[in-house]
This record gives structure tokens, sequence and C-alpha cells, in this order.
């Protein structure tokens, strides 16, 4: 079945590194993206083409020449199965992370799908925002952790309209151990002072930073 033990050996390196580039964890961009940005190197193309996702597709695919090139037969299951392991080991070992090991924020999941934040005027200065976000605890412990709102989503330009929350920000939450709840944040904001503002409007999958001590995850 196996024809050469070293290019077998060589295909695991940049198969690898590609799952290491595209892992989502601590944050919810991949942790390739996260290292990244964290030196203010520049992740995508002005035609929008991310540098990162481009370099774990090409990991991949020499990979998987290299698995292919090492096998005698079985060179399509082959394929098959580490592309199967490429797209869904990593959240796997998230969710397997989390649910044994993982303590304080690591442990701790959202659920972005399920969020929304709404905005409406409560007079003629004062805008009401509510958030709802959807949190769940792995941990046995309780954890405690504060929220902020992006006053950007990573990589973008534009402001975002839950980026008002950070008025109050930031937002104590205690979850008890093996908790699973539906936070919900609210605050006033005074938009006298602001030339132009939103009257009402609602947002999903709301991007959120957690913290705790020296901890900081971006979900």
């Amino acid at each position: 079945m196996i024809k050469n033990k070293k290019l077998l050996y060589f295909a695991f390196i940049p198969f690898l590194l590609s799952m290491a580039l595209s892992f989502p964890f601590p944050h919810k961009n991949p942790y390739g993206e996260a290292v990244v940005s964290a030196f203010n190197i520049p992740i995508k193309t002005v035609n929008g083409f991310h540098y990162i996702g481009v370099l774990s597709l090409l990991l991949l695919i020499v990979s998987l020449y290299l698995l292919v090139k090492s096998l005698k037969k079985y060179r399509v299951r082959s394929v098959m199965m580490a592309i199967l392991v490429a797209v869904f080991a990593p959240l796997f070992l998230v969710n397997l992370f989390q649910k044994t090991i993982a303590t304080g924020i690591y442990a701790i999941s959202y659920e972005s799908d399920k969020s929304v934040c709404t905005f409406e005027m409560k007079n003629e200065a004062t805008l009401h925002g509510k958030c709802e976000l959807p949190f769940e605890n792995f941990s046995s412990k309780t954890t405690q952790f504060n929220i902020e709102f992006y006053e950007r989503y990573p990589f973008e330009d534009n402001i975002q309209m839950e980026s008002l929350m950070n008025n109050g920000a930031p937002y104590a939450v205690t979850l008890s151990g093996k908790e699973r709840k539906r936070v919900i944040i609210e605050t006033d904001i005074d938009v006298s002072q602001m030339e132009n503002h939103i009257e009402w409007g609602n947002a999903r999958f709301v991007s959120i930073i957690i913290k705790s001590g020296d901890r900081t995850r971006k979900l």
C-alpha cells in the first residue's frame, strides 16, 4: 500500500500546518488570522482574497499531492479521508477540549448565529439598546467574564451598529457550572451630541469580545 514512507511522513507537515492555520480557537477567526493580525500584517488583498485562507489551502493541496505520491493503492480513499479530517477535525477538537479540560473563558461557547441586538429611541436624546447573547459554560465551575463589543468587525473598515453598546461596557456576566444561558444586556445611549445616529434597527450574528483577567477571546 505504501510506496514511499518518506513522502508519506513529509505529507503530514503541510497537512498539520494547514489545520493549525485554520484552527478556530480561541477566537472565532482562524488561529492563523489572529496571529497575523496581532502583528498588524494585512491578511487579505483589496480584492478580498484572504492570504491565510489561500496559504492554508495551498498547504493542504501540497500534502494531498505528497500523500498520493507516497501510496501504491487506495489513493482516492486516502485523499477523501484526509479532506474529511481537515474539514471536521478542528471543530471536533475544539468541542472535545471545551467539554473536557478547558477552564475559565476557554470553556465558554458563544452561539453568534442566535444573537441579536435591537435599538430604538427612548426620547429625543436617548437611544435604548438591548442585546440577547446565548452562552454555554462547559466547565463544572462558575465562570465570570466581561463582555465588550467590536467597534469594527475584524478586517473590516465600517463601524458597526452594535458598537454603540460599548457605551455601558464592560458588562459583567456570571455563568454557573454547566449552565446554558441567554444573557440580556441593556443600556441607554446619549445621542444628543452625535450628528448622525440611528433611530432604530437591529443586528444579528453579533461579534463580541469576552475578557477575564489577562485572558481575551474574540467571538
